[in-house]
């Protein structure tokens, strides 16, 4: 198979991109350069997809993937590119594109949500807008492309994550001593290891398969703690003990989600409590979880880095506000 995928160089794209070139298909990356080639075997296309994609002109692939359209016109620029030479198009979404859904293990045919105005391709780009975003280039593309599946991921956890969400929590549990865990600890929680997403998608393009799927690898009803539980286990020091702390008490303390990533800040977010039954039918299969915390921190041991970002509570922070709680 020649697979085109834009983007490929960095997370999700990079473990699908390895999972191809070990089945044998020619690939051919799309990126601007920014993170390295990381597999010289395949062709690098370098350009800005929203400047020009010229490369494109001419070449027909079996499959395309698009791992980082966030705008329609960027998904509407690229089906022009390709011309209907793209093959298969796969387009890489959100769970975040849903409006909430009305209750734990709904499916795909949940509804999207909506943007507040007509010309979505004028937004900047904010955690407010970019399920809106998300939706609205599904929308598109199944407009410009005759073969197409979406895959909604959940949370994306692994080695070559570059956020400072999970690895966050790995770091701060691999510290060890007393880990402030936001309550409540039972709030729905779902992940998709991305070596397992990675190997799916490209499965679902050997297959022809097409369609929307959530990408995720532990079944509603998994919560907060269960994922916490895990850590501690698997790269917790002796004497690492989570302490939790009452949600709301913390939010009145101006703690929210924007510096404890992965919590809800005790809102129901059914979208963390997503069906995979149709994933696992097409065959995404999942590995035990404890691999995927255990491969995670070998690569961030072994030097691999992730974002140090505006999600941080100081632990300073985090000890006086469990001083503060348990008095």
């Amino acid at each position: 198979m020649d697979l085109l995928v834009i983007g490929g160089t960095r997370f999700v794209g990079r473990h699908l991109v390895h999972s191809a070139l070990s089945g044998g298909h020619r690939v051919t990356l799309l990126h601007r350069g920014g993170s390295g080639e990381p597999y010289p075997e395949a062709e690098h296309l370098h350009t800005d997809r929203d400047d020009d994609l010229s490369a494109l002109r001419g070449r027909r692939f079996d499959a395309t993937v698009d791992v980082c359209g966030y705008w329609p016109r960027q998904v509407r620029s690229l089906a022009d590119a390709l011309d209907g030479n793209g093959g298969q198009h796969l387009y890489v979404s959100s769970v975040s594109a849903y409006a909430e859904p009305a209750g734990p293990n709904a499916d795909e045919t949940t509804a999207l949500t909506e943007l507040d105005t007509d010309d979505p391709d004028t937004l900047a780009m904010s955690s407010e807008v970019y399920g809106g975003l998300k939706a609205a280039c599904e929308r598109t593309a199944a407009q410009v492309h005759d073969r197409l599946t979406v895959v909604r991921p959940t949370y994306v956890v692994g080695p070559y994550d570059p956020t400072d969400r999970f690895c966050w929590w790995l770091d701060r549990v691999g510290r060890g001593g007393d880990v402030l865990a936001p309550g409540p600890p039972d709030a729905p929680m779902q992940l998709v290891d991305a070596v397992d997403m990675g190997e799916w998608m490209l499965r679902l393009l050997e297959d022809e398969v097409t369609g929307a799927y959530h990408a995720c690898s532990t079944d509603p009803g998994w919560t907060l703690e269960a994922m916490l539980d895990e850590l501690v286990s698997a790269v917790g020091p002796d004497g690492t003990e989570l302490r939790w702390v009452d949600g709301q008490w913390l939010r009145e303390q101006g703690v929210d989600g924007d510096v404890l990533p992965l919590w809800s800040e005790g809102h129901p977010q059914q979208t963390m409590a997503l069906d995979p039954a149709a994933a696992r039918r097409t065959g995404l299969r999942v590995r035990p979880f404890r691999e995927t915390v255990l491969e995670t921190w070998r690569w961030m041991r072994d030097g691999g880095t992730f974002r140090y970002g505006p999600v941080a509570l100081p632990d300073e922070r985090a000890a006086e506000l469990i001083s503060a709680a348990t008095a």
